[in-house]
């Protein structure tokens, strides 16, 4: 199948690590995910009746650890920096990055498309925080690709 691209935006909170584990909460009790049980390209665990009915019992199928689930449920946690990184952990962009990548440090929507190439390893996704057009934090977006 390969590797796949994924995207979310968040409302902000301080706690990115509070704000994955509510996101991927989120996508796993609306199946928005691919499961791969089934082996259907182009569905989503939404279309399937009998997809499992918790995260243990998701990863508890080899399929589906070797496949993934082309989501954000490929990534567990959020680490500090990217010398804490390993797979399936997502680290939030630095200030260096931002700056480098879009010559500001309040990133804003209209930034993501500088920003999505720092996501550039399988199975390690990253974050950022956008802010509104006053420069207050607003929203938090998490992005990366994965899934085999």
């Amino acid at each position: 199948m390969g590797a796949s691209g994924w995207s979310y935006y968040v409302a902000y909170q301080p706690d990115l690590g509070r704000a994955l584990d509510e996101l991927r909460k989120k996508v796993f009790d609306e199946g928005d995910y691919w499961w791969a049980e089934p082996h259907e390209l182009g569905k989503s665990a939404a279309d399937c009746p009998n997809r499992p009915r918790t995260e243990e019992e998701l990863w508890s199928s080899e399929s589906v650890q070797e496949c993934g689930t082309h989501s954000i449920l490929d990534v567990r946690e959020v680490v500090p920096t990217r010398s804490k990184a390993t797979l399936c952990t997502v680290v939030p962009l630095r200030e260096d990055e931002i700056l480098a990548a879009a010559g500001v440090v309040k990133l804003t929507r209209a930034h993501v498309g500088v920003i999505e190439d720092l996501a550039n390893e399988r199975w390690l996704g990253r974050c950022a925080v956008l802010h509104d057009d006053a420069g207050n934090p607003s929203e938090i977006y998490f992005w990366g690709f994965s899934g085999d």
